[in-house]
């Protein structure tokens, strides 16, 4: 098998990538709401998490944030 006739099979491949997930940026005091604790302010953005005040109770939520929504 020669490197041409791999790429033309490689290309016809039935299988589909993966798509990429889109990881939400967030700032220091962005409203947020998340699906169990509700209304909160962005207090604190890490590399792969960030920190918000849910005012009873503040949480750090890791990336990729899937419960959280950017309001």
């Amino acid at each position: 098998m020669t490197s041409s006739s791999w790429s033309t099979r490689k290309s016809s491949s039935p299988f589909q990538p993966k798509p990429e997930l889109e990881i939400e940026v967030y700032a220091v005091g962005d409203q947020v709401c998340h699906d169990l604790y509700g209304l909160g302010r962005v207090i604190n953005v890490e590399a792969h998490a960030v920190s918000i005040d849910f005012g009873d109770k503040t949480v750090r939520v890791t990336s990729p944030y899937a419960k959280l929504e950017h309001l």
